[in-house]
């Protein structure tokens, strides 16, 4: 069976991802446990209107959250769009009774922003809090979840997300074309390969 296929049809009860359920957790508590994390990518911890998510995230899920983060790079190099990776950015409001670190998150252009223009996010094991309700409320202007071999972008309006066919952050990146190249054996050929597959779309400029 080919990789995307494993990819789409494989098991995703939660067995991998190490995930750990609190419920009634305060605020003052959630803070607490993201200080005793420091500044330590994992575990990432979402809290949600007083119930807290700690996943501490598998080896696979890493690996493709750094594939789609790198071929996102890629493709923003290639088309000469601007871009800071700000990786697992904690973004909270204690008035929301929010929080959540993404997989992967980016800020586009040159002008400083409170909040990541693009968050990714990898579902690799189900069961867990939606992601969905916790962003909405955070002003995050697009949310790509991946599940299964496919990247699903939702873009907001107003405080609900609506899924969208393309990315607006984007507009020109074929995300099946992207997903298409997460089953390669390193993140070199990864790279390569969609890089090539990108470079005959790209017109010079006149």
């Amino acid at each position: 069976m080919h990789a995307l296929e494993v990819l789409r049809t494989r098991d995703d009860r939660p067995t991998e991802d190490h995930v750990v359920f609190l419920d009634g957790v305060s605020w003052e508590d959630y803070e607490r446990l993201l200080e005793m994390r420091g500044d330590r990518s994992a575990p990432r911890i979402t809290y949600l209107e007083g119930t807290v998510e700690i996943m501490s995230p598998s080896r696979d899920h890493e690996g493709i959250k750094s594939y789609v983060g790198r071929l996102v790079e890629v493709y923003c190099l290639e088309h000469g769009i601007r871009f800071t990776p700000l990786g697992s950015w904690t973004l909270k409001e204690r008035p929301k009774e929010r929080g959540v670190e993404p997989d992967e998150c980016y800020v586009f252009g040159t002008e400083p922003s409170d909040r990541p223009h693009l968050a990714i996010e990898i579902i690799w094991t189900s069961g867990r809090i939606d992601k969905l309700d916790v962003y909405r409320k955070l002003g995050v202007r697009e949310l790509w979840l991946w599940r299964k071999g496919v990247l699903s972008p939702y873009v907001l309006r107003g405080e609900r997300y609506v899924a969208v066919k393309k990315s607006k952050a984007l507009p020109g990146i074929d995300l099946a074309l992207l997903c298409e190249h997460l089953d390669r054996p390193t993140a070199f050929d990864a790279i390569q390969d969609f890089r090539a597959a990108i470079r005959p779309a790209i017109r010079p400029k006149r």
